[in-house]
């Protein structure tokens, strides 16, 4: 549901002329990237422009290079490591009008991207989710905590231009910052990261059978094996499967 939402509201908005920027990663970052292809769309990258990352987005990056944009900061040759994601992070909600999150969890590493946008002044937006399903409980939180509900693109529009038009009349420090504790979602990340690389041995092991292990939802297992893999932690092979490096 979550990546057809954001398929959607890309291609939308592009269409209404505004540019989608993501972080090219897996998930609702492609899916964002792909719905607005058509319309323009551009993707900072953690590492330099001339390292693919994921691998299985290969198609996507070219798509974007020859139609798109691709920004980084970091030289040609520069391959990411878990701590240049923040920093991307930064420049995608600083290029931004607003910020859209769409199925984050409640230790989602998109929630850094919010927290960004809030210190950018940028408008942060979310769509929200059953209290039941963990995908979408950062979503809930934030909205709860002062982010706009967004349930369509009419709602994102609505956001951006009631934003723009205030900006001159109220200031640039109006919005409200939820108060959200960074430190423990850090240390949460952490105990997620932990959790997983006991899961990993230097066998090959399918990632579904380690996250279910683990206990932890899709996404949070999801983000911290990422930042597992760019740390050098562990390999993930072609085929998905995931062996201590």
């Amino acid at each position: 549901v979550g990546l057809r939402f954001a398929r959607q509201i890309a291609g939308e908005l592009g269409e209404a002329g505004y540019t989608i920027i993501s972080g090219l990663a897996r998930g609702i970052d492609t899916s964002a990237h792909e719905g607005a292809l058509a319309t323009g769309t551009a993707a900072v990258l953690g590492g330099g422009v001339d390292h693919i990352y994921p691998r299985q987005n290969e198609h996507l990056y070219r798509k974007m290079a020859a139609h798109g944009a691709l920004i980084s900061e970091s030289p040609l040759g520069y391959r990411a490591t878990a701590r240049d994601f923040p920093r991307r992070n930064r420049i995608i909600s600083g290029l931004s009008l607003g910020v859209v999150v769409i199925e984050a969890a409640e230790r989602s590493g998109t929630l850094i991207t919010a927290r960004y946008a809030l210190e950018q002044n940028r408008e942060v937006m979310a769509a929200p989710g059953s209290p039941l399903d963990p995908r979408t409980k950062g979503c809930n939180r934030l909205i709860r905590q002062g982010a706009a509900l967004i349930e369509n693109t009419d709602d994102i529009i609505d956001v951006l231009e009631s934003r723009m038009s205030a900006r001159f009349e109220e200031g640039p420090n109006s919005y409200h910052h939820p108060d959200i504790d960074w430190a423990e979602i850090d240390r949460q990340m952490e105990a997620a990261r932990d959790s997983l690389l006991a899961l990993c041995s230097p066998t090959p092991t399918i990632r579904d059978e380690i996250i279910r292990q683990s206990g932890l939802s899709v996404p949070v297992a999801n983000a911290a094996l990422l930042e597992l893999e760019l740390a050098g932690r562990i390999f993930v092979e072609v085929d998905g499967r995931v062996s201590l490096a």
